[in-house]
């Protein structure tokens, strides 16, 4: 009798193992199957928003391009008709005036900046809006969109840029403080891109501008003894 309860108290304590290690296995299948389903979400996630990310930095680059096309078409000017003959045509994707080109062109680089404001192409198309603005003599909102440009584009070469040009648009507007700020800080940048003899041209001007005439003398001076070939070697002599 003690040898078969044995017998039976191991087949018991034998099915109760199968039946909790069925139930751990169990429980751990669900883990398993829900971390899977997590991961496969997290994936599709990625996934669908880099899908999204490619497909509308595709869409800016196509709307940029074709804001690029009017800005670089051809000038060419229509002669006036002789008397008694029809006016002339002006030629497909040409322009009679520089003017119209540039109001032609600054409205599709307006879309592109204001439908893709966060990508290269947005911020490319905003910097070239407001040089437009800047040619067009509208130097207040070609501030404002350098100004844009700037606090999207950060330390990255159109944000640096776009600084220079935001300081042109402040001298144009008699702002000379802010500018020669703006310029001087761009001059103290060793990690700009920017040619720094040009920045310090600028700077003298502003502060030749300004009345401020020891500032600008030192900015010309900067140029003669630290830019000896520079281009505006000459000028800042002068």
């Amino acid at each position: 009798m003690k040898s078969q309860e044995r017998h039976k108290l191991k087949e018991n304590e034998f099915a109760r193992t199968v039946v909790h290690a069925r139930e751990v296995l169990a429980t751990r299948q669900r883990d398993v199957t829900w971390a899977v389903a997590v991961i496969v979400a997290l994936l599709a996630i990625v996934g669908g928003y880099t899908w999204w990310r490619q497909s509308t930095a595709s869409r800016g680059t196509d709307l940029l391009a074709s804001a690029l096309a009017v800005y670089e078409a051809p000038v060419v000017p229509v002669a006036a008709p002789a008397p008694g003959s029809p006016a002339p045509v002006q030629q497909p994707g040409t322009y009679r005036t520089e003017q119209a080109k540039l109001e032609a062109a600054l409205p599709k680089f307006l879309e592109t900046a204001d439908r893709y404001p966060s990508t290269q192409a947005g911020i490319a198309a905003r910097y070239h809006a407001a040089g437009i603005l800047a040619t067009l003599g509208r130097f207040s909102e070609a501030e404002q969109r350098f100004q844009e440009v700037v606090s999207r584009a950060g330390s990255s070469l159109y944000g640096r840029t776009g600084r220079l040009g935001l300081a042109q648009a402040q001298v144009a507007q008699k702002k000379y403080d802010t500018a020669i700020t703006l310029y001087t800080e761009l001059s103290r940048d060793t990690s700009s891109q920017l040619p720094v003899d040009g920045v310090l041209m600028q700077l003298g001007r502003a502060c030749a501008l300004a009345g401020r005439k020891e500032e600008a003398v030192r900015a010309f001076t900067r140029v003669t003894e630290e830019f000896p070939a520079s281009l505006y070697f000459t000028d800042a002599k002068r």
